[in-house]
């Protein structure tokens, strides 16, 4: 059984929900799952000025933070967060910063990792997002599990090959149909991960 972790961030609820779709994939595969947050670094005066992050924040307060040890368990981990200025969102920057520890030991080498994004309009850096999480991956020696054109839902969700990315409408919600998209990606990124484990075996 593949030890799976989904590991994201999310402010309004978008990567909240790729991520629980990552989930559930993952149960269907067979995988033992964890589904977790990074922890939030905004100030609680910025959470409560936004009804729709203050909402997020209080449907998800249950769900644990992430933490080295979860890393540590897991064969495969999808990374999903906003993009913020092109890039990784600081919150899950964060959390990669702090796992130098495991870095150090080699306990990140050979992690199977796919990623995922999010942004308030089409061209708002949602792929430069994902490359940035591969960026760190290529650093940790993980294997990046992209789910280029390997599925038509794929093309359904816009067609990026670097990993499921969504646009936001202003009316909070996602503008493409990407739940598709997201559970091919979760199958695959668990698939490749079942041909490392037989490997080692």
């Amino acid at each position: 059984m593949v030890k799976f972790a989904v590991i994201y961030y999310s402010s309004t609820g978008i990567n909240y929900q790729m991520a629980q779709w990552a989930a559930e994939s993952a149960k269907e595969a067979g995988a033992e799952v964890r589904l977790l947050k990074v922890r939030e670094l905004a100030p609680e005066a910025a959470i409560n000025g936004n009804p729709a992050w203050k909402s997020n924040a209080a449907a998800t307060k249950d769900i644990k933070e992430a933490g080295s040890e979860d890393l540590e368990w897991a064969d495969a981990v999808i990374f999903s967060c906003p993009t913020r200025f092109g890039n990784v969102a600081s919150q899950l920057k964060q959390f990669f910063d702090s796992q130098g520890g495991l870095w150090a030991q080699g306990k990140l080498v050979n992690k199977v990792v796919s990623a995922m994004s999010s942004a308030q309009n089409p061209h708002g850096g949602q792929e430069e997002t994902v490359k940035s999480i591969y960026t760190t991956m290529m650093h940790w020696g993980a294997i990046i599990v992209p789910p280029g054109y390997t599925d038509n839902s794929i093309f359904k969700a816009g067609g990026n090959p670097y990993g499921t990315t969504v646009s936001q409408g202003q009316d909070g919600k996602m503008i493409e149909d990407v739940k598709d998209a997201v559970f091919h990606q979760t199958k695959r990124t668990i698939e490749v991960a079942k041909w490392l484990i037989k490997g080692k075996e």
